[in-house]
């Protein structure tokens, strides 16, 4: 054993002492009674060599033996153990030469058992106490010099030095004090009779005891004694035994006769009759035990409780009629029964404890505690439910409650663990606790789609906004963990963003279309969709949506030959010998739409001779019905219908013009078959050709009259000498196409004339020179290479047939924005741009 700490007592003007023991990793303190609350009795972070910081994180706390009260505590900031109410040495231990308050200190993670002693020790804060403040004594005048006479000691609750150390007599002239110390500590007074007593002098006297202790400060207590002197008695009382013992165990009934004590008196009458009363008895026995004065039987008249009181002592005084007394002591003893039932106490519960925590995890400590003694306190511990936790015996009567299995709070969020605790005794007792513990949850599941795949059907031409379909997710976690929200992963259909095409609501997981669909551009796409949780780290899981787009009739039959009507006109020609059933022409159509909305049908709904010709209903070919006859007309307009199958159908028309002949020449005129066409439209087109070409033209001679004006006033304004400019110089932005002008690129004429020139189908084909240089590369020019060659050309032919076929250009992009079909307006428009052109021309050379 080795001391730590203060190695012997130190006296502080409170009277505080303490000491400290470490004996095989046990705390012992010593602590004087009476503390103020507050107080400290020692450091147990140092006597431990813990840091003090680690108490609150580890929940230290002490924990008491058999009792309910808290006397000490920690401090945990500081690790001081500290007095929490006052401490009274006498109501706790009583008579006790030591008194020693048992406790537990009890650190977690990991369980820590520190067994904690602390000495009560006594301080002098109680008087000495006779049982009564007069004590009656009646003495015969015949009594001899030395007669004895016994008398009751004064009581103090204290121990040992604090304790009753001496008693003083009041000077008299009859009596002196006597003081026999037993074996077991008590005292024993006698008042001796120094000088015989005379009746006639004195009836009676008074004299004062006074009872001290050896405390500091000294205490005392005082009982006046009033002797009555009477006639002779010549025999005291005389008990049987010096001791009485007795046993009985702590559930005796009431009335129970515990012992009886006798004393007999040798006198006779009243002298010889014998009275008993307690000389000597602590509060606590006169509350369970009970004299009677006549037998001298002791009975129980309280609850006897082995936990509180094992062991009572007390003096039985047995008293004759006329004064004389002799004294007893008895010791009752009380065995213990299986009274208690054991107590269950939740030290420390880890409430909620996460799911993912693995087997073996510590989640509370429990005590049990049995006030019984011996067989009676062995307690054996139990979880009777089939659950994944166990108890595992730690240190003394403390168990460890830990987690044997993984936890799943989807599977179990809450156990309600019964613990039960059975002693040894007979017949076993046992308690029951329950303690509820909830399992926390931890984001381990990701939201789950209810289905592998969705599938979303809609019409084209839907409304932008309209609900798709409707995805869902499901997530088992709790709360944020249990919270999903819906969104787009990135992606492209038909190259664009698919956050154009359809969105998600977040919260609900609806999809709803952005745009309006077209079947004819693309039928179906798919997009993930993906749901995640709000844990941390969030989980997620993706589902893949499939929309498809069904068809709608919203295109109307395109027709590709003949051209629909209003926008031009075919002519079919007819030989005269045709016969019936030979094929004229076909009517090409085609629908952009699919399925039954894209079967086309034909029909004639309007014809010169309506009994000539007929066309397939689905291949769309005319043919003859009947031979071609000499009466019938030259001249045949058909009018074509072409409808598709949808709900409601779409249709088309065309006309289709038939000349029943065997060459052009047979045909006086063509313009009596045109149509009635749109003129003021094409009027319009040649106007605007014409003006643009006279703008042109009279722009460009401003600018040759403001450069030849320039150059005449100052011949040398950009060269110093002449240069020699290639008499075949071209503008870079034209090149020359067979020497025969200055248009941008060659281009293919192809004219159709009918007799007369009167109707000419006139064609336009696109650039088939691989020499022209396209536009982004092209030679880019300073002003000044301009102005070079504007300065040493004078009039040059080249330049000025530049300017012509410039308006030219000009003229022919223009018609070709006109129709293909013109009339004989068109002929002389494009002639007159032509005449207009060289006649500019001439002028400038003129100039």
């Amino acid at each position: 054993m080795g001391d730590k700490g203060i190695p012997g007592p130190i006296f502080f003007l409170s009277s505080f002492i303490v000491t400290l023991h470490l004996v095989h990793g046990d705390l012992s303190y010593s602590s004087p009674e009476e503390m103020k609350r507050g107080s400290v009795i020692g450091n147990i972070a140092k006597d431990l060599g813990v840091d003090s910081r680690i108490l609150s994180s580890r929940k230290a706390r002490v924990v008491f033996e058999g009792t309910s009260k808290r006397y000490c505590d920690i401090n945990l900031s500081t690790g001081d153990l500290i007095t929490s109410e006052r401490i009274d040495r006498e109501n706790l231990c009583g008579k006790k030469p030591s008194c020693v308050v048992k406790m537990d200190l009890v650190l977690e993670n990991p369980l820590e058992l520190h067994r904690v002693s602390l000495h009560v020790q006594d301080v002098n804060d109680n008087s000495p106490k006779f049982r009564e403040n007069l004590i009656e004594m009646e003495i015969r005048e015949s009594a001899e010099k030395g007669s004895r006479f016994s008398m009751e000691e004064a009581h103090d609750a204290d121990i040992g030095q604090n304790a009753v150390q001496r008693y003083n007599l009041q000077k008299n002239d009859n009596f002196i004090l006597s003081i026999l110390d037993n074996a077991d500590g008590s005292k024993e007074l006698e008042l001796v009779l120094d000088k015989e007593l005379d009746r006639e002098k004195e009836h009676d006297l008074n004299v004062v005891l006074t009872a001290v202790d050896g405390g500091s400060p000294q205490r005392s207590g005082t009982a006046v004694i009033h002797v009555t002197v009477l006639d002779a008695n010549d025999n005291a009382p005389s008990f049987s035994q010096d001791v009485y013992k007795a046993s009985l165990p702590e559930n005796s009934p009431l009335d129970t006769v515990v012992v009886k004590v006798s004393a007999s008196d040798a006198d006779e009458g009243v002298n010889g009759e014998v009275t008993y009363d307690f000389s000597r008895i602590a509060e606590k026995a006169k509350k369970v035990f009970s004299l009677d004065s006549k037998t001298g039987e002791i009975k129980v008249t309280g609850a006897l409780d082995f936990e509180s009181n094992a062991k009572y002592e007390m003096r039985i005084n047995a008293k004759d009629g006329y004064g004389l007394s002799s004294q007893s002591k008895v010791v009752i003893d009380v065995t213990d029964v299986n009274d208690n039932a054991p107590v269950i106490q939740l030290k420390s519960l880890s409430h909620p404890i996460p799911e993912n925590a693995p087997p073996g995890t510590e989640v509370g400590i429990i005590n049990v505690q049995d006030r019984d003694s011996e067989n009676n306190r062995q307690v054996r511990c139990s979880i009777q439910q089939n659950v994944p936790f166990k108890l595992v015996a730690s240190i003394k009567n403390y168990y460890s409650l830990v987690t044997t299995g993984h936890l799943d709070r989807e599977v179990v969020s809450d156990y309600n663990i019964t613990i039960r605790a059975t002693d040894e005794g007979s017949p076993p007792l046992s308690s029951s606790k329950t303690v509820h513990l909830s399992v926390a949850d931890i984001n381990d599941n990701p939201p789950e789609f209810e289905e592998q795949s969705y599938s979303a059907y809609v019409s084209e031409n839907n409304k932008p906004g309209s609900a798709l379909c409707s995805v869902s997710a499901r997530d088992p976690d709790w709360r944020q963990n249990g919270t999903v929200i819906y969104s787009l992963l990135g992606g492209e259909v038909n190259g664009a963003p698919v956050s154009s095409y359809v969105s998600v609501n977040g919260d609900t997981g609806l999809i709803h279309a952005v745009r309006s669909f077209d079947y004819e551009q693309f039928r179906s796409f798919k997009v993930q969709v993906m749901a995640r949780d709000n844990g941390s780290p969030p989980l997620s899981s993706n589902v893949s949506v499939s929309v498809f787009i069904s068809d709608v009739n919203d295109n109307s039959p395109q027709i590709l030959y003949p051209a629909p009507e209003g926008n031009s006109f075919m002519t079919e020609l007819v030989p005269k010998g045709a016969h019936g059933g030979s094929l004229v022409s076909k009517v090409i159509a085609v629908d952009a739409d699919s399925g039954q909305n894209a079967w086309l049908s034909y029909q004639i709904v309007k014809s010169t001779d309506p009994g000539l010709f007929s066309i397939g209903v689905h291949s769309g070919e005319i043919r003859t019905q009947r031979d071609i006859s000499e009466s019938d007309s030259m001249k045949q307009n058909l009018v074509v219908s072409v409808k598709d199958n949808g709900q409601p159908s779409l249709s088309a028309t065309c006309s289709m013009y038939l000349l029943i002949s065997d060459n052009l020449a047979e045909v006086p005129e063509l313009k009596d078959i045109s149509y009635e066409e749109k003129n003021s439209k094409l009027t319009s087109y040649l106007i605007i050709a014409l003006v643009s070409v006279s703008t042109f033209f009279l722009t460009f001679i401003i600018i040759i009259l403001g450069v030849r004006f320039c150059r005449r006033r100052k011949p040398r304004l950009l060269f110093d000498g002449a240069v020699a400019i290639p008499s075949a110089y071209l503008p870079p932005n034209y090149a020359d196409v067979d020497g025969t002008g200055t248009l941008r690129s060659a281009y293919n004429y192809d004219a159709y004339l009918t007799t007369g020139s009167r109707t000419s189908d006139f064609k336009f084909v696109s650039s088939y020179n691989d020499n022209t240089l396209p536009a982004d590369q092209t030679l880019r020019k300073s002003p000044s290479d301009f102005a070079d060659v504007f300065g040493s050309q004078d009039g040059s032919p080249e330049v000025l047939d530049a300017v012509g076929q410039g308006g030219k250009d000009v003229a022919f992009g223009i018609i070709e924005k006109c129709p293909q079909e013109v009339d004989g307006i068109f002929t002389v428009a494009w002639i007159g741009i032509f005449v207009l052109v060289n006649i500019g021309s001439y002028y400038v050379n003129d100039l």
